[in-house]
C-alpha cells in the first residue's frame, strides 16, 4: 500500500506543471478592470455555416483583410483547444471609455478569387465569433439583398462593424455588434472596412454581465418544469410498485422456506411443487461469462457516475458555463482524479467472483472507455484534418491528454485496483455455487435475456427525454446551458428508475430459471443509451438543418462518444443494484 502511495507523487507532481497547460497564465486582461485609455484587445475567433455548429474554421480562412503589424494569439486552457477555439488579436484600436465614430480597418481589393470564397461563404450562411474581455460577439459575414426590379438576390458584404460597449465602473459588462454598410461583391472593387465604437453606462453588476446570454424562457418554460415532475411521479409509483410487488411476493416465498417440523407434510409439498428463483440458487453466483470485460465495465461506469454527479455540482457551485471549455476541462481533470474508484469497485468484483487475470482486469478498467473515446476522437480528428477546421485537435494537446491518463488517471486505476482487492474482495456468496450447471428451461419470448434487455431501457429513457432534448439544443443550437439544478433532479430520477426497472428484470428473468442475471442487469439498463441514439437520428432530421458530410460524423460521432459513457453509467448502476437485490434475496433462504 505504501509503494503504491509513493508511486503516485510524481504524478502529483506533475500535475502542477500540467496545470500551466490546462489552466494557462493569466493574461493581463483577466482581472477586467481597466483604467481610462487602456487599450481592449478585440480577438477574432471562427468562422463558419451557422447550420453546421462543429464545422468552424479561422476567421482568416475567408479572405478579410487585417491591420498592418504582427497579430498575437491567445490560447487558452485544455477545454477551449479541444472546443475549437484559437483567438487572434485583431490588431483594431479601441481605448476604454473613448467613443470611435468612424475608423478604417482596412482596404480590401476584391479578385475573382476573394468574390468567390465570399460568395460562398454568404450563401451557406458564414457566421463569425469575436471576443473582447471574454464576451463574444457574433454576426453574419454578408447577406442577400433582393434586387430592385427583379425577382434575383444579390450578394453583399457587410463593411462597417458597430460596437456598442457597455461598462460599470472599470469593467466591461457587456458588448455588442452590428453590421451595417452592406455592399455588394464585384470584382476589381476596393471595399473599405470599418468600425465604430460607442461606450455607455451601465448598472448592471458584473457579477450578473453573463445573464444576457442565457435564454430564460427556453430553458425555464413550463415544459420543463412538467417533465422534471413528471419523471419524480414516475419515480414514485415505480418504487412503489417495486415495493408492494417483489416485497410482497418474496414475503410469502420466506414464509414458505420458514416453516420447520411442525409442518413436514406441507413443507415437502411445497418444495416439491416449487419453482422459480429458489431453484437457481446452487447457480444464481456462478461467476458470469467474461468476468474481466464485465467487471471493468462496471468499474468504468461506477466511475462515471460519481464523474457526472461531481461536475453537475461543480458546475451549479461554479458557474462553469461562464468561460470558454471550462466544462471540457473540468470532466477531464475529474474523470482522471475519479479514476480511483473503477479500479476499486472492478477489482473488488472481479476478486469476489474468483478472478485471476490482475493485470488484464486493471488495463481493461483503465483503459477501455478511454480508447474508445479516442477511437472515435480520432477518427473526427481525421475528417476535421482533411476539412482545415479548428475543430482539428493540435498534436501537443493530445499529448497533454495523453499524459494525465498515464500520469494520473493510470496510477489512481491502479492504486484503487489493489485496495479494492484487499479490502473488498473477499468471496461472500450467500449461496455455495454448484460444481454442474443447472439446464436453463425454455421460456416464452418475453422472458428471455435479449427482450428483458431491451425492454429495461424503455422507462430510464422516459425520464430523461425532455431532458436530452434541452442537452441537444444547446449544444448543437448555440444556447448556453445553465440549469443544471434541473440536470441535477433528472440524473437522480434517471439513476432510481435505472435501478428499480433493473430490479425488476433480474427478478423475472430468475423466476424464468435463467440465472444468467450478471450481464442481463448491465444490458437491461445499458439499452437506454441505444434509445437516446435513436433519438438522436430524428432530432438530426426533424430538429436541425445540418448538412454535409463533415458536420454529420461529428454530430454522429459525439453523440456515440455521450451515448457509449451513458449506456456504461446506466448498465454500471442497474447491475450494482440487482447484484444487492439478489444478494438480499438469497440472504434469507436455506442454501443446502
Amino acid at each position: 500500500m505504501s509503494s503504491a502511495v509513493r508511486s503516485l507523487a510524481a504524478p502529483l507532481l506533475l500535475l502542477l506543471v500540467l496545470v500551466n497547460v490546462v489552466f494557462p497564465a493569466l493574461a493581463s486582461e483577466s482581472d477586467h478592470r481597466y483604467q481610462a485609455d487602456d487599450r481592449v484587445t478585440l480577438w477574432v475567433n471562427k468562422v463558419g455555416p451557422y447550420n453546421n455548429p462543429q464545422e468552424t474554421y479561422n476567421y482568416y480562412s475567408l479572405p478579410f483583410c487585417s491591420p498592418s503589424g504582427t497579430a498575437g494569439h491567445k490560447w487558452g486552457g485544455l477545454g477551449e483547444v479541444l472546443g475549437g477555439n484559437e483567438l487572434i488579436d485583431s490588431l483594431i484600436e479601441i481605448k476604454f471609455r473613448k467613443n470611435v465614430d468612424k475608423a478604417t480597418i482596412c482596404h480590401l481589393e476584391l479578385d475573382e478569387a476573394k468574390v468567390r470564397h465570399f460568395k460562398d461563404a454568404i450563401e451557406n450562411s458564414y457566421w463569425f465569433e469575436f471576443f473582447m474581455d471574454d464576451l463574444p460577439l457574433w454576426g453574419f459575414v454578408g447577406d442577400l439583398h433582393p434586387e430592385k426590379d427583379s425577382d434575383s438576390n444579390k450578394l453583399v458584404l457587410y463593411t462597417h462593424k458597430r460596437i456598442t460597449i457597455q461598462y460599470n465602473k472599470d469593467q466591461i459588462i457587456h458588448v455588442n455588434l452590428t453590421q451595417e454598410n452592406p455592399k455588394p461583391l464585384e470584382v476589381g472593387r476596393t471595399l473599405d472596412l470599418t468600425y465604430s465604437v460607442k461606450w455607455d453606462y451601465t448598472n448592471i453588476s458584473f457579477a450578473h454581465r453573463f445573464d444576457v446570454y442565457l435564454d430564460y424562457p427556453f430553458f425555464e418554460h413550463q415544459i420543463h418544469w412538467f417533465s422534471v415532475f413528471n419523471s419524480f411521479m414516475m419515480v414514485i409509483f415505480l418504487t412503489g410498485l417495486v415495493s408492494m410487488i417483489l416485497m410482497r411476493t418474496l414475503r410469502n416465498d420466506y414464509a414458505k422456506y420458514a416453516r420447520e417440523d411442525d409442518d413436514l407434510e406441507s413443507l415437502e409439498r411445497d418444495v416439491s411443487e416449487e419453482s422459480g428463483w429458489k431453484l437457481v440458487h446452487g447457480d444464481v453466483f456462478r461467476p458470469p461469462r467474461y468476468l474481466a470485460l464485465l467487471s471493468a465495465v462496471v468499474g468504468t461506469g461506477a466511475q462515471l457516475a460519481l464523474l457526472v454527479l461531481l461536475v453537475i455540482l461543480l458546475a451549479i457551485v461554479g458557474t462553469l458555463y461562464v468561460g470558454r471549455g471550462t466544462i471540457v476541462t473540468t470532466f477531464i481533470l475529474c474523470y482522471a482524479f475519479t479514476s480511483f474508484i473503477s479500479g476499486y469497485v472492478s477489482s473488488g468484483m472481479y476478486s469476489r467472483n474468483g478472478g485471476k487475470s490482475w493485470i488484464k482486469s486493471m488495463i481493461l478498467t483503465a483503459s477501455l472507455f478511454p480508447f474508445m473515446c479516442f477511437g472515435i476522437g480520432f477518427a473526427l480528428n481525421t475528417v476535421a484534418i482533411f476539412y482545415g477546421s479548428l475543430a482539428a485537435i493540435p498534436f501537443g494537446t493530445m499529448v497533454v491528454v495523453f499524459v494525465i491518463w498515464a500520469f494520473i488517471s493510470f496510477p489512481l486505476a491502479l492504486l484503487g485496483t489493489v485496495v479494492g482487492r484487499n479490502w473488498s474482495g473477499a468471496p461472500n456468496n450467500p449461496c455455495r455455487v454448484k460444481t454442474i450447471p443447472r439446464p436453463i428451461p425454455e421460456k416464452k419470448w418475453y422472458l428471455t435475456p435479449s427482450v428483458v434487455s431491451m425492454m429495461g431501457g424503455l422507462l430510464p429513457f422516459g425520464s430523461i427525454f425532455i431532458e436530452m432534448y434541452f442537452v441537444f439544443t444547446s449544444f448543437w443550437n448555440y444556447k448556453v446551458y445553465y440549469v443544471y439544478g434541473f440536470m441535477l433532479l433528472v440524473f437522480l430520477i434517471l439513476i432510481i428508475v435505472t435501478v428499480c426497472v433493473t430490479i425488476v428484470g433480474a427478478y423475472f428473468l430468475l423466476n424464468a430459471e435463467n440465472y444468467h442475471w450478471q450481464w442481463t442487469s448491465f444490458f437491461s439498463a445499458a439499452s437506454t443509451a441505444v434509445y437516446v441514439y435513436l433519438y438522436s437520428i430524428y432530432y438530426y432530421y426533424v430538429k436541425t438543418k445540418m448538412t454535409g458530410f463533415f458536420q454529420t460524423s461529428f454530430y454522429f460521432g459525439y453523440t456515440l462518444m455521450f451515448c457509449l459513457g451513458l449506456g456504461v453509467l446506466c448498465g454500471a448502476v442497474g447491475f450494482l443494484g440487482s447484484n444487492l437485490f439478489v444478494r438480499r434475496i438469497y440472504r434469507n433462504i436455506k442454501c443446502d
